[in-house]
Parts: structure tokens; C-alpha cells; sequence
């Protein structure tokens, strides 16, 4: 859990920054913490678009974070990267090298061929 910068923010929402909104966005972002993950395992960029739900939470399923716990889009409490390419460079904005951890469960045997 981190209270980004404001820096921090306007990078990590540059190709935002010529929309109408990117004011708000970053400090509405910036008025408290966040917590910043990085997920691993197969298609975790698809699985993860799948349980945040729409990016308009009234077009998100019950059951997924934006559809159980959000109600406007400026507000949709979740960002998630949208390709690999994407998580690459946010992840690299978010965290250094050493910060992230790769790990393999006991079980992951079971789940992956």
C-alpha cells in the first residue's frame, strides 16, 4: 500500500493525459492510498480483466469487483493492465526488479500441465 505520487500517476496515466478527465483521474488517485500488485500465472492479464469486470461498472457482471463495488466509471476503484505490454510497463513504473517476487505454489504441479 503506497500514496502515489503525483508524478507517479501522470506517468503511469500518459496515454491518458489529452482526455478530459486525466485531471481528475490522477487526483483522484492521488487523494489516498493504493495497493499495487503484480499477479502471476497462465492468461493472468485476461483472468484479471475477467474478475475486475467493464470498465463502466453498470456494463460489469455481478460477482466481479467493478460490478460488485462500483457504481460511476471515473470511480470504478480498479485498474488492471490491459495487455502483457501494458503490465510490463506499469509494472516497471510501480516497482523496481527486486521488489517483485516470483514464486512457485506446491500445488501448481496440479493446477498446470
Amino acid at each position: 500500500m503506497i500514496h502515489a505520487s503525483r508524478e507517479l500517476l501522470q506517468q503511469h496515466y500518459i496515454d491518458l493525459k489529452d482526455r478530459p478527465f486525466y485531471p481528475g483521474l490522477v487526483e483522484y488517485m492521488h487523494s489516498g492510498p493504493v495497493v499495487a500488485m503484480v499477479w502471476q500465472g497462465a492468461n493472468a492479464v485476461k483472468t484479471a480483466r475477467k474478475m475486475l469486470g467493464e470498465t463502466k461498472p453498470d456494463d460489469s457482471n455481478p460477482g466481479t469487483i467493478r460490478g460488485d463495488f462500483a457504481v460511476q466509471v471515473g470511480r470504478n476503484i480498479i485498474h488492471g493492465s490491459d495487455s502483457v505490454a501494458s503490465a510490463e510497463k506499469e509494472i516497471s513504473l510501480w516497482f523496481t526488479a527486486e521488489e517483485v517476487t516470483s514464486w512457485k505454489s506446491c500445488s501448481h504441479d496440479w493446477v498446470y500441465e
